[in-house]
């Protein structure tokens, strides 16, 4: 079992993996942090705000690709800051 740090740092990695494909489409990923029960929670910056494909991203792309490379990750938490 991996301790918060290293689970953190795999989290990361996994971002920074994801960040190309959205920095294409004039967005970006940001990692906020990882609670304890497992959820991730970020932010989506730039193109992504907004955009009603942010959903479709944080859940078929982020979240999945957490999951499946993260032990222990069980979510993403998108924090939206309401700037409107």
């Amino acid at each position: 079992m991996t301790n918060k740090q290293e689970t953190i740092a795999m989290i990361i990695e996994v971002l920074e993996s994801i960040k190309p494909y959205i920095q294409n489409d004039g967005g970006d990923v940001e990692f906020i942090e990882l609670d304890d029960d497992g959820i991730v929670s970020i932010r989506l910056l730039g193109a992504c705000v907004g955009c009603g494909m942010a959903d479709v991203t944080v859940s078929m792309g982020i979240e999945q690709a957490l999951i499946e490379e993260v032990p222990g990750v069980i979510g993403v938490d998108l924090i939206q800051d309401n700037w409107f």
